[in-house]
């Protein structure tokens, strides 16, 4: 089916692909966004029921937006993840929130994520985290190690003193992630530290080793990856100007021969244009 010789799934797709449309669809989002965030503020009255309307408005826009994708992209809608995510979010809106379901209300505000898949900037940014998660995993096996071999040291060297904090397992993990993260560290450090005085040296080198080193590695893989895709995105740049390029070339030299045959018309003499004269 075409209109006016244009087939419909391409008049579609130029219309979904079109910055317009796109920034139309960015600006639901947010709008979605600050709806989502008054009805928590205001929980009952007229305004509340405006809010719904509104509400169910922008969804009713969203999953138009979304069939008129699926028919403009056919099978290839399903190939991109954010697609799929776009797709997921809209339907958990549409499963009705009573009984049971009703925590699925408080999930509408995953509509807002969209704006990740909406801004290049952001989408590039999710994109290199997404890259960074099989090193981000390596990073985490490493610090569950050495919170582990931590946690069993201090256990055995400060749970006799200081039970609150290292009595256990469990007690001494929980210490640890506290420390980790620099939260009341003196404090449990003098609690240890009145009664064995050198257990600053094991607070200084796990401060040193897990907050310093490991931790640091999850932003060098992170950064890793966002460079990767940076770089994966001005390739395609460069790619797509050099097939650019190589089109204006082979057109060039087209024309140029077009100009050529036409000359060649033009300077061979009638009689001989024309056999049997």
């Amino acid at each position: 089916m075409s209109v006016g010789g244009v087939p419909v799934r391409e008049r579609l797709r130029r219309l979904v692909e079109h910055q317009r449309f796109q920034r139309v669809v960015l600006g639901v989002i947010i709008a979605n966004a600050v709806v989502l965030g008054l009805e928590t503020s205001i929980l009952d009255g007229p305004v509340d029921e405006v809010l719904q309307v509104v509400d169910d408005v922008m969804l009713w826009f969203f999953v138009a937006e979304i069939l008129l994708r699926l028919v403009a992209h056919g099978p290839r809608f399903f190939r991109d993840p954010w697609s799929v995510f776009d797709l997921l979010v809209v339907s958990i809106a549409l499963i009705p929130a009573t009984g049971p379901l009703a925590l699925l209300r408080a999930l509408r505000i995953l509509r807002v994520l969209r704006l990740a898949d909406s801004v290049p900037s952001m989408k590039r940014v999710v994109n290199g985290l997404i890259a960074a998660v099989p090193g981000m995993g390596s990073v985490g096996a490493l610090l569950v190690l050495v919170m582990y071999v931590s946690v069993v040291i201090a256990t055995n060297l400060y749970g006799a003193i200081a039970p609150e904090h290292f009595g256990d397992l469990g007690t001494t993990a929980f210490t640890l992630f506290q420390v980790m993260t620099g939260e009341a560290w003196p404090d449990i450090a003098d609690d240890v530290m009145e009664v064995e005085p050198t257990a600053w040296i094991f607070f200084v080198v796990f401060i040193l080793v897990v907050s310093f080193a490991v931790l640091n590695l999850f932003i060098a893989v992170v950064v890793s990856g966002m460079e990767s895709i940076d770089e994966l995105a001005e390739h395609e740049e460069r790619s797509d100007a050099e097939v650019m390029r190589e089109l204006q070339a082979i057109r060039a030299q087209l024309s140029a021969v077009q100009a050529e045959l036409a000359a060649s018309r033009r300077d061979t003499p009638a009689d001989l244009a024309t056999p049997g004269t």
